[in-house]
């Protein structure tokens, strides 16, 4: 695996050495209410999601900071902005849950989720199988792993234990290096980071590059960087089947009034 962006490799860094703290004390990822059979959702139901409206599904992001943007507590109420999302149009919302620079948690997806009642992706810095296992009993319906921290083997392996447990991956690139890790392999979802991880500057053009490398079967996602209804329709026209908006919706004045605006640019 190639050397990781300083701050890439801070963030994962720091979420090792949190699971090796709550593995020795026993506290584990847990601070929401494992309820079985009730915040579980049939396998698939995230994809079946995004694609009855594959070309203009947005997945609407709720996280409560992060290392650029400082901490959005008190700017943000995670729970009201998930249900605006499910209000107005979204296909499916995606909660960060990295508790040190990202200032999120499993119980914070569990309480969006249930606010809003979409299909819910899981947005960790996944590196152990533990992390899915919290995220599905927290009532997610998929999870983010990030190709440019895990080699092709830890790829295949967490992906395999996430279908297992009823989660679909979405798998994040950022570069050709990243997508050559998914050769000669199936996958459902591959999403491309619109914002390179070292200079955190965003590029669609960039994207809508590596699209043709994408591998073939899986449903397209543009992620970061998506700013306006303009920015959507340019990534649909190219060939992305979803987008996933975080921050032009959380700091947006009339999120409800984005949101559809990132929809009906899409049509």
């Amino acid at each position: 695996m190639s050397e990781l962006p300083n701050v890439l490799a801070r963030i994962v860094e720091q979420r090792r050495q949190r699971l090796q703290r709550d593995a020795s004390s026993g506290l584990g990822g847990r601070s929401y209410s494992s309820e079985p059979g009730k915040v579980g959702r049939d396998s698939g139901v995230f994809m079946e999601s995004l694609l009855s409206l594959r070309g203009r599904a947005v997945i609407a992001e709720v996280k409560m900071g992060s290392p650029r943007l400082g901490s959005l507590a008190g700017r943000v109420d995670p729970e009201r902005q998930a249900k605006l999302y499910a209000d107005n149009g979204a296909a499916a919302l995606s909660v960060v849950v990295e508790p040190d620079f990202f200032l999120g948690s499993y119980e914070l997806l569990q309480r969006c989720r249930r606010a809003s009642g979409l299909p819910t992706l899981a947005k960790d810095f996944v590196i152990d199988v533990r992390q899915l296992e919290w995220a599905r009993e927290a009532g997610a319906d998929a999870v983010l792993l990030i190709a440019a921290i895990l080699s092709a083997e830890e790829l295949q392996v967490l992906a395999q234990r996430a279908r297992l447990l009823g989660l679909t991956p979405l798998v994040e690139c950022h570069s050709l290096a990243d997508l050559e890790k998914l050769a000669d392999q199936l996958w459902e979802m591959v999403g491309v980071n619109n914002r390179d991880l070292t200079t955190f500057e965003v590029s669609l053009p960039h994207s809508i590059d590596l699209l043709p490398n994408l591998p073939a079967g899986a449903l397209r996602v543009a992620e970061s960087g998506i700013q306006s209804g303009t920015d959507v329709a340019q990534l649909a026209a190219a060939g992305f089947d979803a987008f996933l908006v975080g921050e032009s919706l959380l700091l947006a004045d009339d999120p409800a009034a984005r949101l559809r605006e990132l929809v009906s640019h899409a049509d």
